[in-house]
């Protein structure tokens, strides 16, 4: 069953382009990933139905609401250096060790 990491930021555009490159770990890697990314006003829809929530260093602020909002949830923010770098390995590592996986 393929799990959903849901990554929220200020407005959704320039995490698009961390999604794609966490796709293609992905792939390379053969798991099954849905990955999206939204804006963080779009929490309340998309929040409930994924298996872990990264946000990104812009929204960092959001962490304790959101952690109190989906507490059986793993949540946590993407560092600064793998946003910056848009470095999909690092993201989808996050998500894996969030997952137990």
């Amino acid at each position: 069953m393929s799990k959903k990491i849901t990554l929220f930021c200020s407005a959704g555009m320039s995490t698009s382009l961390l999604v794609n490159k966490m796709k293609e770990e992905a792939q390379k890697k053969g798991a099954d990933y849905e990955i999206a990314a939204y804006s963080l006003n779009e929490v309340d829809q998309y929040g409930p139905l994924a298996d872990v929530i990264l946000v990104g260093p812009q929204v960092r602020f959001a962490l304790a609401k959101l952690k109190k909002q989906f507490p059986d949830k793993p949540i946590d923010a993407i560092d600064m250096r793998s946003y910056g770098l848009m470095d999909g390995k690092a993201a989808i590592a996050l998500a894996e060790k969030l997952m137990g996986l």
